[in-house]
């Protein structure tokens, strides 16, 4: 869950206690996401996505025009 969060690595192979990466990997690909479970934005500038990618949304598609962006949710967090 903490790598689907921060998307760092290195923190979860600190936190679990691991000495080599390859085996973090291992236990970062056990946790899945439904869609239900990501927050979405969208971006029509290349202005607006900068902002988007800064707070921590990852780049998906683009359709139209408009980039797309996801994150999963953060627990106890609500964007409003």
């Amino acid at each position: 869950m903490t790598y689907h969060c921060t998307r760092d690595i290195l923190l979860v192979q600190k936190l679990l206690g691991h000495k080599h990466i390859e085996n973090t990997m291992k236990y970062t690909q056990l946790v899945t996401f439904k869609d239900h479970e990501f927050e979405v934005a969208t971006a029509t500038t290349v202005e607006e996505a900068k902002k988007t990618l800064a707070v921590g949304f990852e780049y998906v598609t683009e359709k139209n025009g408009i980039m797309l962006f996801r994150r999963p949710k953060r627990l106890g967090v609500t964007v409003g």
